[in-house]
């Protein structure tokens, strides 16, 4: 917690937020400076920093930012309890759906036709087979997520089968241990044809 008032850049600094976030946050009335200094540079209060750091924790839980608003705006434990619960039954909905996407993917991969094919399954004909069932870039993201957080052995077995090289599975299992499944983010590489040489 800071002792002392700080600037936007600071805070920015300090939380690891783009300094356009802030201001987006301030337009929304969710993390207001309690002050300026006598050169109109907002000011942030040491509970202003406590303010950020609860949104930070409700956006890690992936709650949305009006919630986390109401959250915030209400002295009333109960609507954090309310919020969080919600978060919790759309997150169970989320793991059933990628647990369906697993077991169509597992089918899939069972085909004879693509066996035929080839003995291997390469990432590009993973990524058009995924895209065949009807599968977006984020629900493929999502679906990595998960196999890395769930089983991280089979998710490494899996990535080596599609012929991916070793600096490329890193990369993918390391983006997907730390990605938030609530913003699953942009990682372009999982979901990506390989790029021709």
């Amino acid at each position: 917690m800071a002792s002392a008032d700080v600037t936007i850049g600071t805070l920015a600094k300090a939380s690891g937020l783009a300094r356009s976030t802030l201001l987006y946050y301030d337009r929304l009335g969710l993390l207001r400076p309690s002050g300026r200094s006598a050169s109109e540079y907002r000011l942030y209060s040491p509970a202003d920093v406590d303010r950020l750091e609860q949104i930070c924790l409700y956006r890690r839980m992936g709650v949305p930012l009006k919630e986390i608003a109401q959250i915030l705006g209400d002295a009333d434990d109960g609507t954090a309890a309310a919020v969080l619960r919600r978060r919790l039954q759309a997150l169970e909905r989320e793991i059933d759906d990628l647990r369906r996407q697993q077991r169509c993917i597992v089918r899939l991969l069972k085909q004879d036709e693509l066996q035929q094919e080839n003995d291997m399954l390469t990432k590009d004909k993973w990524v058009a087979v995924m895209k065949a069932a009807g599968l977006t870039e984020d629900a493929m993201r999502k679906w990595h997520i998960q196999f890395e957080k769930m089983e991280p052995d089979a998710h490494q077995e899996f990535l080596v089968s599609l012929g991916i090289d070793n600096a490329e599975i890193k990369h993918i299992r390391q983006w997907a241990a730390k990605a938030d499944p609530a913003d699953s983010g942009d990682c372009h590489c999982i979901c990506q044809p390989t790029e021709p040489d």
